[in-house]
């Protein structure tokens, strides 16, 4: 059983995926794709499709690569499933992204689901306050910062994906080439990896603004040193 949709963040639709099956009463649930806005209704469908007598539900992130703060909601959906029906949930095999995202909010990657209960965020510290709470409030504000360029990076992404685009068509290179070429040009004339690729995009119309001299130039560069390990 397989359950899908798609929920609008920032004018972009984020798609989950979430694969089902039962074993011997025991739910499986692998979701695929980002958790992200509307990710926790489409929990809450597939654990309402599950059939009677399931006396475990196990979720393997393992193929989720990206999320966003609505992934801890996603996690407290599913805590609040496992303590209404009296059965044990886990959500285990973390990678990637959004396993630095639960360690950044205190969270046991291995399985965050062994704390049922998560701690507001603690106010700013008092001058003369313990050196475990300075770390806390510390921690929170680190996550805080990425949880913002996470969702800055939400909006950015099709913009980079269209620029990637333009690459492989013009200049023959793959998908992971291509956003390398993007990220050194970036580097390199000292540019938000957005500009870049809005330049790269509006390059291949004839009525749009001209290409930035100092970026064309990192561009050039970029692309040379693709060549040349090729």
């Amino acid at each position: 059983m397989t359950s899908a949709a798609s929920a609008p963040l920032s004018r972009r639709p984020a798609t989950l995926v979430i694969d089902s099956r039962t074993e011997t009463g025991t739910a499986l649930l692998v979701p695929r794709g980002e958790l992200v806005r509307g990710c926790a209704d489409m929990l809450a469908t597939a654990l309402a499709a599950l059939p009677a007598g399931v006396v475990r539900v196990e979720l393997d992130m393992s193929a989720v690569h990206f999320m966003d703060t609505a992934g801890l909601e996603f996690l407290e959906l599913l805590n609040g499933y496992g303590r209404r029906h009296g059965v044990p949930v886990s959500a285990t095999a973390w990678t990637g992204q959004p396993r630095r995202i639960l360690e950044l909010a205190g969270l046991d990657a291995a399985d965050p689901l062994h704390i049922h209960v998560r701690e507001p965020a603690p106010p700013a510290p008092a001058p003369g306050s313990s050196a475990v709470s300075r770390e806390r409030a510390e921690r929170m504000r680190v996550l805080e910062v990425e949880i913002d360029q996470l969702r800055r990076a939400i909006v950015a992404r099709p913009l980079i994906d269209q620029a990637r685009g333009v690459l492989m068509a013009t200049h023959g290179c793959t998908s992971d080439q291509a956003w390398d070429i993007l990220r050194e040009a970036s580097q390199l004339s000292n540019t938000k990896l957005h500009t870049v690729a809005a330049a790269v995009t509006a390059s291949t119309t004839t009525d749009g603004p001209p290409f930035p001299e100092g970026l064309r130039d990192a561009l050039r560069t970029a692309l040379t040193r693709h060549r040349a390990g090729h």
